[in-house]
């Protein structure tokens, strides 16, 4: 039975899937925005959306628990010092996952942009990351 057995396999197994996880989470951070598959976006919206959270309350302890999670300091400071600010007075849902018509080249895969809700596409860098 599959009881409390939460989450995507993506097919890879566990190291795989999380160090996928943690890269998506981590290009998310730095770039604002990024290029992937649906599934997952979906996946690393749980995993970013529990990151903001825990840079909105901005503890030492927060951050302590967000390197355990997503061992990158640049990232961490990024997601600390700019984005948990930005959603400060935001109760959840800082993600949305924008799902487009062109497809991935190679396997034809579909696509979706996964950004912050806040994001401004005058104001960032015009490329896009992909993963």
């Amino acid at each position: 039975m599959r009881h409390l057995k939460t989450g995507r396999k993506l097919s890879r197994n566990t190291k795989h899937r999380r160090a996928t996880l943690r890269n998506l989470a981590r290009n998310l951070i730095l770039h604002e925005r990024i290029k992937t598959t649906p599934a997952k976006a979906k996946e690393a919206r749980r995993l970013v959306e529990r990151l903001v959270t825990l840079a909105r309350k901005g503890t030492l302890h927060a951050r302590r628990l967000a390197l355990s999670r997503l061992p990158d300091k640049e990232a961490v400071n990024k997601l600390f010092e700019e984005i948990g600010p930005r959603f400060k007075d935001r109760p959840g849902g800082y993600t949305r996952i924008i799902h487009i018509t062109k497809r991935r080249l190679g396997d034809n895969a579909p696509q979706v942009i996964f950004e912050f809700v806040d994001y401004d596409m005058h104001a960032a860098p015009s490329e896009e990351s992909e993963s």
